[in-house]
């Protein structure tokens, strides 16, 4: 590197030759290796410059990467979503935290070797890691505003970099790396140290908490009963949750443990009932409003959770319907613009088969109704997501026209925006609703409105959530993350 006609040194950690592994979890270990590796070398330079000031030098290390070179056009089995390559040629992927995703990583790098029967080459990859990202996970350091130093942190090491922070994978079609490999996964090694950050941040918890089933709320309610159901559950352990995370990173054990609340409350509030190997479940109050629900999904998309789930308050469109009544969406009518950028609205978010089955199975199970009977409390139809939270004051002909003709029964602000990025993300999602207004029917959501049958309704309406979840837990992973989501060019890797 050059400034100013002067060559600038770069010093980098000594790394290992590439090596090709035939067994995933010794492929993965030495990936862990090579990010310690780097992110020590990273940490401990990053000191030295806090305490002695510019160096003449810059520091650099570089993100590991996996890589598969196949030439066989063998077929593969159909059935699966995910573990193979379209066709012959040379993938590839950054990775970043291999520790936090070492399971995964072990079940898609294992399933490639397998189906493909080539080994994976493991190497240092030409991307550098950042060093705000190789510091986060240090909770004595924390990176200096751009400013409060005598020198610009970028002058001496790699800072967050735009080219290789993007959806670019998940978003288009044909994409290939500058050195013509396609991609291995949905993600660059950036965008995932860029979206771990954030959920830290927006969340108040690490993501090492997160479960691989995410309920998503708009309403503080749902995370008091979440609390409240958590207790109950850790005391048995027979039901194999083992502990209750809230905001600070504060975990408990025991139904009794002090769990207090946070001096200052994140944006998103996240709560996570934890079982062995990430199969419990996450709720995050993502509060109202589609550009919550787009942020909260961009991010904890990364994590690459089994399914995700919208359980909240919504408008009742239909006279019929009352205050508590449950709407299951089998559709959606996308105005809340969030992600028109990214999925076009044309795009139909279809339902998931194994997913309605599961929500519809837990209504019934939690209410003890079931066939015709479920009729009285559940609707199954089209619900739409606005962006304005009162679109009842505005002239009603246009937008009441609409939802008739999309046959919507219920109005919300977050619904189709969650499972439109699970759609683009490939991550399984549903929705089921709970009627807290009917602004067509002269029923505004106004101070003691509320039906004792209201109040019941929506206590159950968390357990059917939870029981959802835990339904699709059951359920095998080849099963869950269906074809559906998959498009006529896709990675391996889930």
């Amino acid at each position: 590197m050059t400034r100013f006609g002067r060559v600038i040194p770069i010093i980098t950690p000594e790394v290992p030759q590439a090596e090709t592994f035939d067994d995933a979890a010794a492929a993965v270990d030495r990936l862990i290796a090579l990010y310690q590796s780097a992110t020590r070398f990273l940490t401990e330079k990053f000191n030295e410059v806090i305490r002695s000031g510019q160096p003449p030098h810059r520091y650099r290390a570089f993100y590991p990467e996996i890589r598969l070179t196949t030439t066989s056009f063998a077929p593969v089995d159909s059935r699966l979503a995910f573990g193979h390559v379209p066709e012959p040629g040379t993938y590839s992927t950054t990775v970043t935290r291999p520790d936090l995703f070492r399971s995964y990583l072990i079940q898609q790098v294992g399933l490639l070797i397998e189906t493909h029967r080539v080994p994976v080459m493991i190497s240092a990859s030409d991307t550098p890691i950042p060093v705000h990202f190789a510091v986060l996970n240090d909770a004595s350091l924390a990176v200096p505003q751009e400013g409060t130093m005598q020198f610009q942190l970028r002058d001496v090491f790699d800072t967050p970099d735009l080219a290789t922070t993007h959806d670019n994978i998940v978003n288009d079609f044909d994409f290939l790396y500058e050195d013509g490999s396609r991609a291995l996964a949905p993600f660059t090694a950036q965008r995932v140290d860029y979206s771990l950050a954030r959920l830290s941040h927006y969340t108040a918890t690490a993501p090492e908490h997160f479960q691989n089933h995410v309920l998503f709320t708009n309403y503080q309610f749902y995370v008091e009963e979440f609390e409240a159901y958590a207790r109950e559950a850790l005391k048995d352990p027979e039901n194999g949750y083992t502990s209750f995370v809230g905001p600070g990173n504060v975990e408990i054990t025991t139904s009794d443990g002090e769990l207090p609340a946070p001096l200052k409350l994140p944006q998103m509030p996240t709560y996570h009932l934890k079982r062995e190997n990430g199969a419990g479940i996450s709720l995050v109050n993502i509060g109202v409003g589609p550009s919550n629900a787009k942020t909260a999904t961009d991010h904890i998309a990364v994590l690459r959770p089994h399914v995700w789930l919208m359980v909240g308050h919504c408008a009742g469109l239909r006279n019929t319907q009352a205050l508590g009544d449950f709407v299951l969406a089998h559709a959606y009518l996308r105005e809340d613009k969030v992600l028109d950028n990214d999925l076009p609205v044309w795009v139909p978010i279809p339902a998931l088969a194994e997913v309605q089955v599961a929500l519809e199975d837990a209504v019934e199970e939690v209410t003890q109704l079931e066939g015709y009977e479920l009729k009285r409390i559940m609707r199954t139809g089209t619900v739409a997501t606005v962006d304005n939270r009162n679109w009842e004051l505005r002239d009603q002909s246009g937008p009441v026209q609409r939802l008739s003709q999309s046959r919507a029964i219920a109005l919300d602000m977050e619904s189709a925006t969650i499972a439109a990025n699970g759609f683009r993300f490939r991550v399984p999602y549903g929705t089921l609703l709970c009627v807290s207004d009917k602004p067509l029917h002269g029923e505004l959501k106004l101070p003691g409105m509320a039906s004792e049958f209201y109040k019941t309704q929506v206590a159950r309406h968390l357990l059917i959530g939870i029981r959802a979840m835990e339904l699709l837990r059951e359920m095998p992973l080849e099963r869950l993350h269906s074809r559906k989501l998959r498009s006529f060019e896709e990675t391996a890797f889930l």
